[in-house]
């Protein structure tokens, strides 16, 4: 079975190991975090993890990146009072040999519903919204729309049929990936189909849920997403390196990126293909320092007040062990974050409160492996050695 050009968080498809394994034979590069462009903080000691811990986790990134074909790797560990582990390894392009580099931007896919989310809870803290509105209210044609909450939307139990699993749209996307599309056209491609449960009864991870957020942030705000979230959550954090663009536009440095959820099945670069699509659901671009530094604003709630962080991290049973999901944040073994895919790539940004740690996982590729995203592989391993008690398990099967 095709796999979907945007997964659903949780979704793991079988499919064959990746080609691309053969390709990626480079040396690693270890980048301490006082290093790196943006760094700004002191808590985690730039001296490494100790010689023993750094070298398990170099030799189990490097195990995960070539079991898994993964292309190239930047993994970033900080853990206040320990050090911190960065590493680069693997190639940014399988074409040139080019070596992965931890200051690089990459498509963060999912992981843009944290910033979302997080513009809608400022308009909440502001009362200009409230989480048991109905979307009927901010946005016609929705079905069912009266009954539908904000709150519903962004805990993945409205019961809209996820846009991304209709074979309309996946053909229009894999025959023309370079085509800009507008919120309102991706909505029609899900408003198609009857709602999959009534509001409130299940979870069911739907990008439909997330472009409607988008444009309550919109309507209320009187601004675009893009600069609403500039201005309200990116420049507040700090956040210098992440952006909402508004088609392909990608900044330098990047690496190429590679998939296989393309019409013939062959894996492709696809590093410019158009976000528009995943636009509020999944469209953001960042780099490893500020995921760095959004891991522990987004799980503390920084721009937020106490009581509006409290109910972002109300977490709900999903159906998958072990995770519970919130506002537009999970929670899986003590780890608090999200994820993304989007064609091309993949990362994984977490922050565990009981040790004050933040992981961020950033690889150039989504094509499955051992019937799992490949990114999934790589936390559950490094958590595995860095923080026993609390291996992150993130990727559990659909319904």
């Amino acid at each position: 079975m095709r796999r979907t050009p945007y997964r659903r968080l949780f979704a793991a498809t079988l499919v064959a190991a990746s080609v691309l394994a053969s390709m990626t034979a480079v040396p690693a590069t270890t980048v301490h975090a006082a290093n790196v462009v943006g760094y700004d903080r002191d808590d985690c000691p730039p001296g490494g993890l100790g010689p023993e811990l750094t070298a398990r986790l170099d030799s189990t990134v490097e195990d995960v990146r070539r079991q898994a074909g993964i292309p190239g790797v930047v993994v970033g560990l900080w853990m206040p009072g320990r050090g911190s582990y960065v590493r680069a390894t693997g190639v940014a392009d399988t074409a040139t040999g080019r070596p992965m580099s931890a200051d690089s931007y990459v498509r963060i896919g999912s992981e843009t519903k944290t910033f979302t989310v997080t513009a809608l809870l400022e308009l909440v803290d502001q009362h200009r919204v409230g989480l048991d509105d109905p979307i009927s209210a901010y946005v016609g044609g929705v079905p069912d729309g009266d009954r539908i909450t904000l709150r519903q939307l962004a805990d993945m139990r409205s019961g809209l049929f996820p846009y991304t699993a209709d074979p309309d749209f996946v053909h229009a996307l894999q025959t023309d990936p370079y085509r800009n599309f507008s919120p309102q056209e991706v909505l029609a491609y899900g408003f198609k189909h009857d709602n999959t449960f009534d509001p409130g009864e299940e979870f069911e991870y739907s990008n439909t849920n997330l472009v409607l957020l988008g444009l309550v942030v919109e309507k209320v705000s009187g601004q675009r997403l893009a600069d609403f979230v500039q201005r309200r959550v990116l420049r507040p954090a700090h956040l210098r390196h992440t952006l909402l663009p508004r088609g392909a536009e990608f900044p330098e440095p990047h690496p190429r990126g590679y998939t296989d959820q393309t019409l013939s099945g062959a894996v492709e670069d696809v590093t410019d293909w158009n976000p528009s699509w995943a636009w509020a659901a999944g469209a953001m671009i960042s780099d490893l320092q500020d995921l760095r530094r959004w891991a522990e604003v987004v799980a503390t709630g920084r721009l937020l007040t106490p009581q509006t962080q409290a109910e972002r991290l109300k977490t709900l049973p999903t159906g998958f062990p072990g995770t519970g999901y919130g506002l537009g944040i999970f929670e899986t073994n003590g780890w608090i974050g999200h994820n993304g895919s989007i064609p091309g790539y993949e990362t994984v940004t977490v922050y565990l409160p009981s040790q004050r740690a933040t992981l961020v996982i950033m690889i150039n590729t989504d094509v499955g492996s051992q019937g799992q995203e490949p990114s999934t592989l790589l936390a559950r391993a490094i958590t595995a050695v860095a923080t026993p008690d609390n291996v992150y398990d993130g990727s559990v099967q659909p319904r």
